[in-house]
């Protein structure tokens, strides 16, 4: 099982939006701001659809997903990859729910994805880009 090291959330938490990025089956990209993300356990990310099209329809139709956290001050970034369930019902649904309307009532939350990680990449410049973290 892959987990985020505690360096890797303190980057996590620096970011906003979130770089999200998917491919339908055929293979087209998409990459969408995302600002409902966070870290619900080492190995669980929990994204908020309130206006997902095409991130939705790619989930669905190829359920892997990129995301990518950058800290500035520090030159520190990292890739997150994953596999993801999308609900629409159920507790984790609805505490999700909760949490955009607590926001305010315009938002439709229409559902949430859920990013169990398969693997991290570092991505910061250097001697280690674009090598896997173990």
């Amino acid at each position: 099982m892959v987990t985020l090291t505690a360096e890797m959330k303190e980057v996590f938490a620096k970011n906003k939006p979130y770089a999200i990025a998917t491919a339908s089956k055929n293979g087209i990209p998409n990459v969408t701001p995302m600002s409902t993300v966070q870290v619900v356990a080492d190995d669980t990310i929990w994204i908020g659809d309130n206006y997902m099209v095409k991130t939705l329809a790619n989930v669905r139709e190829n359920p892997h997903l990129a995301l990518y956290i950058w800290d500035p001050e520090k030159k520190r970034c990292f890739q997150i990859k994953g596999t993801v369930t999308v609900k629409t019902s159920g507790p984790e649904y609805e505490k999700i729910k909760a949490q955009i309307k607590a926001k305010g009532p315009q938002y439709p939350a229409k559902g949430l994805l859920i990013l169990k990680i398969t693997e991290v990449f570092d991505c910061t410049p250097g001697p280690d880009a674009g090598k896997k973290v173990e």
